[in-house]
Formats: structure tokens, sequence, C-alpha cells
């Protein structure tokens, strides 16, 4: 069998990072030198994203896309944008994991190293085109999440945040694996392309159990309703740059779990998967904003603010049945696009509760108030964040919101409006509660425990101010040029073209 090593060269370099993490992390040096190699391993996987990318005579549209493995594992423009999120969102969880994980007795090594594999399982899971390789990746991201989460031994929040998310996590992977042994059982294949031809015109209700224990076994890993309970609890519970992380690239391998199988292999069942997507993204959006608006902790509020979030993120794909091919290469245009956006707006989000709570020693919305006279940099950077998750312009969250309802209204019937109109509503609720925590932070005075204390004059570490400048640069940008994001465009298509 040959093997296209340039094509599998992101992983490798990865792969490779987390052994040498492993290796430094034994050597008597500084616990941070782990942490270097890390973030230079990972820049490193990016460069053969780039040559693959952009090499002329390596073009997709010229050669086509990359098949290994017989079929099961594929590298096109699709698994290459996905694979750049991942990286991306794995080198800003570095930088803020840093002087975090510094700041208190933590086991420094084996923290990136399972970060990191984590991160390697994403990658994977990008190109998995069968049903073995697809569950194995998705294990690898999970499992060392499970750990993370709980990383903070001896505080019992995070130890019931552990829990939680392993308890759940364990039930929705084996919900998952029995979801998928129906589909071989019935179709005899394993390739998403040999289940789509297999189950083309196939009426077993058999298949039909088995592709509803997928969709809810991928329902967890992107904190859709009625698998979200884990998340508020977990993202207060957990480091927070583990949260963030759990928020931005674990989220996102769900959905690009999600998104293959559906496209790929469940395709001739859209009118199944579709109206089902559709109840669990209005019920997630609905129910995320709602619990949001009441939340006094800020970690909480992006907990539930996640939830919601995701539920923006699979209204155009809920809406894929009711449009002809062009429709669902908007639809897979706009998950994609509002993954993207996503990671820049909700990493960006964290690095401000790192370096706030530094300087109020505090989660709570009330011990932000005023930060702006002690902290304009934090409190101009909250307001950049929380305002781009809410879709104001400039800023990025308005292109994300705009692609997702453009492919709830164009082209598709009266099901697509109505849940346009849902989103429209909460897109205003959502609004309100962010603004609540900008306007804590700009226009209230600062409360008196945080001026006796003289808790403003933390400095920000550069690994920090490393993360601010990537994530808001993203969110400007892309809000002021988001032509950039053509590219993503015909990556999309190309998955949405395997139907």
């Amino acid at each position: 069998m040959d093997i296209d090593y340039h094509a599998l060269a992101p992983e490798l370099i990865l792969g490779f990072t987390v052994v040498a993490v492993l290796v430094v992390d034994l050597l008597p040096v500084r616990k941070y030198w782990a942490a270097i190699v890390g973030l230079i391993g990972i820049f490193a996987a990016a460069v053969p994203l780039l040559t693959l990318a952009l090499c002329a005579d390596l073009t997709f549209c010229d050669d086509g896309p990359r098949l290994i493995f017989d079929g099961s594992y594929e590298v096109d423009t699709f698994a290459l944008v996905l694979k750049a999120l991942f990286l991306v969102s794995a080198f800003v969880s570095l930088l803020l994991s840093v002087g975090y994980v510094e700041s208190d007795r933590y086991y420094q090594g084996e923290y990136y190293f399972l970060l990191l594999a984590s991160a390697f399982g994403a990658v994977v899971m990008a190109s998995s085109r069968d049903l073995i390789s697809m569950f194995v990746a998705l294990e690898l991201v999970s499992g060392p999440a499970f750990l993370l989460a709980g990383w903070r031994k001896g505080d019992a929040k995070s130890n019931e945040a552990a829990l939680k998310f392993f308890i759940i996590g364990v039930l929705s992977a084996a919900l998952l694996l029995f979801g998928m042994s129906l589909v071989y059982g019935i179709t005899g294949e394993l390739t998403f392309a040999g289940i789509a031809a297999a189950s083309a015109g196939l009426d077993d209700p058999t298949f039909t159990i088995g592709v509803l224990f997928v969709l809810l076994g991928f329902a967890f890993k992107v904190s859709a309703v009625p698998f979200h309970f884990w998340t508020p609890d977990t993202y207060e519970g957990a480091p927070t740059p583990v949260t963030a992380y759990l928020s931005v690239g674990s989220k996102a391998a769900g959905f690009v779990g999600l998104l293959a199988m559906c496209y790929l292999a469940f395709g001739e069942a859209r009118n199944l998967w579709g109206p089902v997507l559709w109840i669990v993204a209005a019920a997630s959006m609905t129910y995320g904003n709602l619990v949001a608006v009441r939340q006094t902790n800020i970690v909480r509020l992006l907990g539930y603010s996640s939830i919601a979030q995701g539920g923006f993120m699979l209204a155009p794909f809920a809406v894929a049945s009711l449009v002809d091919e062009a429709g669902l290469g908007d639809a897979l245009f706009a998950t994609v696009t509002y993954l993207l956006i996503y990671a820049f707006m909700n990493l960006g989000a964290f690095a401000v509760i790192i370096a706030g709570a530094v300087r109020t020693k505090s989660a709570e919305i009330d011990d932000w108030a005023g930060m702006w006279s002690y902290a304009p940099g934090i409190g101009g950077l909250l307001a950049i964040f929380f305002f781009a998750l809410a879709g104001i312009p400039p800023l990025a969250g308005w292109f994300a919101k705009f692609v997702m309802f453009r492919a709830l209204l164009v082209g598709t019937s009266g099901w697509g409006a109505l849940l346009a109109a849902i989103a429209v509503v909460n897109a205003v609720v959502a609004f309100y509660y962010y603004a609540k925590v900008v306007k804590a932070v700009f226009m209230d005075p600062v409360p008196e425990h945080i001026v006796a204390d003289d808790l403003r004059t933390r400095e920000v570490n550069p690994a920090l101010q490393l993360a601010f400048a990537i994530t808001a640069a993203g969110v400007l940008i892309l809000g002021i040029f988001p032509q950039l994001i053509g590219f993503f465009g015909e990556a999309t298509r190309q998955l949405a073209s395997g139907l």
C-alpha cells in the first residue's frame, strides 16, 4: 500500500510532538520547556497544511483529494481547513496554559502531553472517512479531556466537573458505538462512501435507529440539548485554559464528525436527520440563551452561551433536508464559517477571563465591575470579544450570524424561515447578557474589596499577551475583511458534493 507522507505530514509531526513533550518532561529542565516544544510542534505541523493548500503542483482543484488507506482517510480542502482550526485552537490553548499552570502546583508536563494528544485526535478526525478511524479519533479527543477537566485535584468543583464529564461522555460513546454497529450490520460497510452507496433507497428501521444513535452520540460533543448537562459545571470546575479548549477544539471536533457522517455516510437519510437536528438546534439556542441570562458567574455564562452558540451552528445544517445541492454547500459553508469565527471569539473571551481573574481573584460578574477604570486593556478586549459573540459589526461575529441567516432563508421552506425567526429572538436575548457583562465592566463602580486588596496591578504574562494578539486580530480582520473566508467556500462545497 502506497502511503502519501506529504498528506500525512501534519499528523506525523504532531504525533512526534506529543512524544517529544513526554520525553522533555522526563528531563531535568524547567517544565515550561514542554510547552515550548508543544508550541513549536504545532507551528511545524501547520507548515505542510500550507504547502498542501498553496503549492501550485499540489492544488486540489488539479489533482483532486488525496485518498489514503483504501478510502478510509482523505485529505481534501475541507480537512485542511478544519485541521488548521484545530491547530490554532491548540496553539492558543497552550499559550493560555503556560502562566496558568505554572501559577499553582499542577503536573505541567502531563498536562501539555494530554492537551496535545487531544488535539492530535481532532486533527485525525478531520480526515477520517470510516467508522473505525472516526470513533478512535473521537475517543482520543475525549479521553485526555476527561483527565484535564479534573486537573485541580484538590478542588471539589474540578472533581465534580471531571466526573460529570466522564459519565456523560462514556454514555455518549456507548450510544455512538451502538449506532455505528447497527449501521455496519445493515450495510456491511465501514467507509462513509460504502455506507452511502449501500443505504441508497434502503428502508430499514434498524438503519434508522442506527442513524439516530449516531446523532445522539455526537450531540454530547457539541453540547447540544439534551446532552448539555455537563457543560456549565465542567466549564466552571475545569482549569480555565482547559475550558477554553473544550469550548472550541473539542466542540469543533464533534461538529466535524457530525458533518462528515451526515453528509458523506447518511446523505440519503437527510429527511431523517434534518428534522432531528432542526429540533435540537432550536432547543439548544433557546435553552442556552434563556439560562445564560440568569448567570452571575462569567464562566457559567459562557458555558450556557456555548450551548446556545452550538444551536446557531447547527441551524444551517438542520435545514439541509429542505434545500438542493447548491443549498447544501451554503448550509455547510455557514456552519464551518461559524465554527472558525467562533474559535477566535471564544478563545479570546476565555483569555480575558484568565487575565481578569488574576486581577479580581473572582469569576463573579459583580467583582468585575469598573475594571475599565484600572485595567482598560482587559476591559477593552472583553468588549471586543463579547460584542463579537453577540454579532455586532464590524467584529467577525456579524459575518457568522449573516451566513447562518442566509442559509436558513435562501432556498428553504417555511421551516427554514421559522428556525430563522427563533434564531433572531435568541440573538436579541444573547445580546442582552453579553452587554450586561460589558456594562458592569465599563459603567459600574469598582467593588470596595477589589480596591482594598490592591489587586489591580497584576501583570499579564507574555504568552497571554500573544494569545490576545492572535484572537483579537482574527476577530477584527475577519470582521472587516470577510472575503478572506472565501477559500472555505470551496472547501465546504467539496464535502457537500460528496452527496
